[in-house]
């Protein structure tokens, strides 16, 4: 069994062990076991440490029954160690997941929503609420009640409880592992059992901020990030809306009211666009129609279009089936060239049939129904010999 010097001192940052066991790992690696560490094995959605053992550097700390294994990049030599982890690394882990224990306190004080999972990343962590849903509100509510129990830089303890006293803790969760507890206090807010590593007062979190949520199945992610992390991203986020601003001559504050009314105004250029799309559509099937070919009572419209793309190639198309007995074999001059192979219904050809054979010859993809077919042929490939090949097969079928 591995002593877990980090259990109630996180903030040693380096230590002298006796070496247990090595054992041979892949490319040139060990597995060395210690009888105790200050490095934290990867668990509880937290991240291990990183960090050197003598000159070797540990590349990963793993949790295997009691004890802890730890990846060195090659085997040591002698009895003993000087370890030294990455303290940098391990402050930010130790701000994000107390924080993670104040926010998910304060979800249970306000919302009765658990926390059911937690996840620390490497730029971003995310916690998983039992819950169907979660406003904007009700997370900057649970964030601000998280915060003013930082700002008041409350102590936050170990503690080893014996069994008579588990009960009468008051612990946000059970315990998922049996044995010892050890269990994550903060003053008058919190009790939670946790192996990870923590701060010794709140007010070194430096700042709790949610980022947004999302729905995960039955319940709703919410995206936070502590600390230095959380001060990089306001960073970011003024930089952005700082930059975005000035393309847009107005001021950060003024970016939401300036957005909507672009997008009001693109969403109606986009609806007049599509009229005018519709219109053009509507004069140039009448000008097909009348030079449309007459195979008997049908009528067949081939056409290239030379600036057209496959958007419009099927408003065309579905326009010009409207009419009865109507044949349609459409092609772009873009590259790669769209198809639309389409018939008014009820008519006995196969359009989509037809448009698979005559992608089969040319190369390309595409599919659709017996009435309405479409795809595109491969880069330079000539759409006027497609059409052609497809015209021609067409005759032969109703000759």
């Amino acid at each position: 069994m591995t002593e877990r010097l980090y259990y109630r001192d996180s903030f040693l940052r380096e230590f002298d062990a006796c070496i247990v066991k090595v054992e041979p790992a892949d490319a040139g690696r060990a597995r060395v076991w210690l009888d105790q560490t200050i490095f934290y094995p990867t668990s509880g959605g937290q991240p291990n440490d990183l960090g050197s053992l003598g000159d070797i550097p540990v590349l990963d700390v793993l949790e295997e029954g009691d004890d802890i294994v730890h990846l060195l990049e090659r085997p040591p030599a002698g009895e003993q160690m000087h370890g030294r982890i990455d303290w940098e690394r391990r402050f930010d882990h130790m701000q994000q997941h107390t924080g993670q224990h104040l926010l998910s306190a304060a979800f249970v004080r306000l919302l009765n929503l658990a926390t059911v999972s937690f996840h620390l990343g490497r730029d971003l962590c995310t916690i998983d609420l039992a819950a169907p849903s979660l406003g904007r509100r009700q997370l900057e509510a649970a964030e601000e009640l998280a915060n003013q129990v930082l700002f008041e830089d409350r102590p936050v303890r170990i503690r080893f409880p014996t069994d008579a006293e588990v009960a009468e803790l008051g612990l946000r969760r059970t315990a998922e592992q049996p044995g010892a507890l050890r269990v994550i206090e903060i003053e008058e807010f919190d009790r939670c059992p946790c192996g990870g590593t923590h701060v010794a007062r709140t007010g070194q979190i430096g700042l709790i901020l949610a980022r947004s949520t999302e729905k995960v199945k039955q319940n709703v992610r919410v995206e936070f990030v502590c600390g230095g992390r959380a001060l990089r991203a306001a960073r970011a986020d003024h930089a952005s809306l700082t930059e975005v601003a000035k393309l847009l001559t107005t001021g950060p504050s003024e970016l939401p009211g300036i957005l909507r009314k672009q997008f009001d105004e693109r969403r109606a250029a986009e609806r007049q666009r599509q009229q005018l799309l519709e219109r053009l559509a509507e004069h140039e099937a009448r000008s097909l129609l009348a030079e449309a070919e007459r195979l008997g009572e049908r009528r067949l419209v081939v056409k290239v279009l030379e600036d057209a793309d496959a958007a419009y190639l099927r408003l065309l198309g579905a326009r010009l089936v409207k009419e009865p007995q109507v044949q349609v074999l459409l092609a772009s001059r873009s590259d790669p060239a769209a198809l639309v192979f389409a018939q008014t219904p009820g008519l006995p050809a196969d359009m989509n049939v037809l448009l698979r054979e005559t992608l089969e010859k040319f190369g390309g993809k595409g599919g659709g129904s017996r009435d309405f077919a479409q795809g595109a042929l491969p880069p330079g490939a000539n759409p006027e010999e497609a059409l052609a090949r497809a015209r021609s097969h067409l005759r032969e079928l109703f000759a």
